[in-house]
């Protein structure tokens, strides 16, 4: 049976992002949570293939404490196993020291429900926007890496391969390759799916396993938080709102509308700012 590994991050609302001017950080004290949305159709995914063909999933986070509703949440629709990798050392962490934890949690993950034959990242957060996790864990675990996947075509068990389609700026690629493997997902990819009445109850009662700093004995503590990220954000700030002037264009009629909006631009300088002439109209 497969084996499929989906890292997720819980994530301020970004309907709610506010930048602290002082520390050039995410003032995150009272913004709600969600898991990152395109983790979300990583996890859909992972579901798919174990309604097809059976598969083990589990999801995994390194965040604080109460990530954990988080990765409940993906109990409830469907996952098997959830591990919340949480510690004030973590704290801080860049991309860098991020997938250096996560690459860690996810053979630490191996070790007690076997090998990961497929793993599933979001192809970025909406937090940090950097696109650089997924990527960063499939190098360190040595894994074959499929970004930007807008479609899983075929998960072949038997000969061990997946073929997927990949949404490039210029067109769309197929690719095929071998198990184990790194996918990053996009919204495209399916749609989520909701929870269900037995998996609500099942994820209340739920407990994930979580492992600190202690629980790796041969990790390098120079490598994460703070002290393991060497990204320097030298400064943030919020775009100033704009004003803009709305003009209500009436009439009875689409030939009268648009004599009035054509009157209403030539009021408005337009003219001058085109190159035009009396006679241009």
């Amino acid at each position: 049976m497969l084996h499929i590994v989906v890292c997720i991050k819980q994530v301020p609302d970004s309907r709610e992002i506010r930048i602290d001017p002082k520390t050039n950080t995410l003032i995150r004290q009272g913004v709600p949570s969600i898991v990152n949305f395109y983790d979300m159709h990583g996890l859909e995914e992972a579901l798919r293939i174990k309604d097809e063909q059976g598969a083990r999933v589990t999801v995994v986070t390194m965040g604080p404490p109460p990530a954990e509703k988080g990765l409940k949440e993906c109990i409830s629709l469907g996952a098997d196993e959830a591990v919340l990798v949480t510690d004030r050392g973590f704290a801080g962490a860049d991309t860098l020291a991020t997938s250096y934890v996560v690459a860690k949690t996810i053979r630490k993950i191996e070790e007690t429900w076997g090998p990961a034959d497929i793993v599933f990242c979001g192809k970025q957060t909406l937090d940090g926007d950097t696109g650089q996790v997924g990527p960063g864990v499939a190098c360190r675990l040595d894994l074959e890496q499929l970004t930007y996947v807008g479609q899983v075509v075929d998960v072949n068990p038997a000969d061990r391969t997946v073929t997927v389609n990949r949404n490039l700026e210029d067109g769309v690629e197929t690719v095929r390759t071998r198990m184990p493997v790194l996918i990053t997902a996009l919204k495209e990819l399916n749609k989520v799916r909701r929870a269900s009445l037995p998996g609500m109850i099942r994820a209340a009662r739920y407990k994930p396993v979580v492992w600190t700093t202690a629980d790796f004995p041969d990790l390098d503590k120079t490598k994460i938080g703070l002290k393991g990220s060497p990204t320097i954000v030298s400064k943030t700030w919020v775009p100033e709102v704009k004003a803009v002037q709305t003009t209500m264009v009436e009439g009875d009629g689409e030939a009268q509308m648009a004599e009035r909006l054509a009157d209403l631009l030539w009021d408005k300088a337009l003219p001058e700012k085109l190159g035009w002439t009396a006679a241009s109209r």
